[in-house]
């Protein structure tokens, strides 16, 4: 069995500069060890997940993803990733201010990790980094797609 890398990068897909720092300060407060990398929207993450933008990251990663973004959405990002074939095993967790049932029906059919409304996570974000910080420390992530 491949032991699993020592830090996941996480990238944070967020147009919202407000949310972006609170969950980089939920980050830090919960003594997170991965590196975070952040993207506005979802044409600037597929640029970094792919090597072609002004930061790079080694896979595998685990995506935080908004819904709600210009240029490309979350679903629109979903969509892309997924077609990606060097990208579509990558782990997602949505986590977004949207609580719409079609929302989360469709993210769930891109096969994402889990759907979280920003307002259920509550202030703290405590639960949320707790929860993407255990999966990144105990789960085999899958690697690069071929």
């Amino acid at each position: 069995m491949k032991p699993q890398p020592t830090s996941v990068p996480i990238l944070l897909i967020d147009d919202d500069q407000v949310d972006v720092m609170a969950m980089q300060r939920a980050f830090r407060e919960h003594s997170h060890r991965h590196p975070i990398t952040i993207a506005r929207d979802g044409i600037e993450a597929l640029e970094i997940l792919r090597g072609e933008g002004r930061v790079r990251m080694s896979l595998p990663c685990i995506i935080v993803l908004d819904m709600n973004m210009p240029r490309m959405n979350g679903l629109e990002f979903l969509d892309a990733l997924r077609a990606d074939p060097l990208l579509r095993r990558t782990i997602v967790f949505v986590v977004t201010t949207s609580s719409s049932e079609d929302d989360r029906q469709a993210a769930y059919a891109h096969c994402i990790a889990g759907y979280i409304t920003k307002t259920r996570a509550g202030i703290s974000l405590a639960p949320l980094v707790e929860l993407i910080t255990q999966y990144a420390e105990v789960v085999d992530l899958p690697g690069p797609g071929k």
